[in-house]
């Protein structure tokens, strides 16, 4: 019996042995003219295998790129496509730096940060003691998510003078919005609970206050 392990190593196994044995097949012909028109026969098999390659773009050229490295770059054809190097496909990416930034308030978010610094610029006028206020009040609600329990107001005022650096100021006469206005609340929708039922079919009663109505018997 012969085993996978005992096999020769499949270098791209979603196409299966076989498509590699064609491969080889396709390397040892003599004259390029046959191997090319084998190279092409393998090609089709190999879109016939994966039609969710179809889907991506250049599909073609990428079945190109798989023939060329399941054969380990041995195969001699005309490709249709730039014909790609055992260095080229092995190069590893570029390592990209994630940006790193010390955000005191995380809980806040990010996003915030950048509204206080919008608002600094803006000139001074109703338009700006909106935003503002508008800003005071997501903080509030930002703070609740994460703390569940209440915040004092004193707290979100504080905060905000801090990641402003000062530069914003409360309007005058400003209150905060009801925490029930500005966080989600779960509310049960009454049209359920308080649905009448109608008489059971065939009679009887129905059971509890579970949400099937279930017949009681007896």
């Amino acid at each position: 019996m012969e085993y996978n392990t005992q096999r020769e190593h499949l270098i791209i196994p979603e196409y299966g042995r076989n498509i590699q044995k064609m491969v080889t097949h396709a390397i040892g012909l003599k004259d390029k003219e046959e191997r090319n028109r084998c190279a092409r026969s393998i090609v089709d098999v190999m879109g016939e295998l994966n039609p969710h390659l179809r889907d991506v773009a250049d599909f073609k050229h990428k079945l190109w790129d798989h023939l060329f490295v399941i054969s380990d770059f041995k195969l001699d054809v005309d490709s249709p496509f730039e014909v790609p190097t055992k260095e080229s496909v092995n190069t590893k990416p570029e390592v990209i730096q994630y940006p790193v930034k010390d955000y005191k308030y995380r809980h806040y978010g990010k996003t915030i940060s950048r509204m206080v610094n919008k608002a600094i610029d803006f000139k001074e006028g109703p338009e700006k003691d909106t935003l503002v206020a508008t800003i005071a009040n997501h903080l509030k609600k930002s703070y609740l998510i994460w703390n569940r329990d209440s915040v004092e107001d004193t707290k979100i005022i504080a905060d905000l003078d801090e990641l402003s650096g000062g530069k914003l100021k409360l309007p005058e006469g400003f209150v905060f919005a009801e925490v029930g206005n500005i966080t989600p609340q779960n509310r049960r929708n009454p049209s359920n609970s308080n649905r009448k039922r109608g008489p059971r079919p065939g009679g009887g009663k129905w059971s509890g206050s579970n949400n099937r109505r279930r017949p009681q018997r007896g």
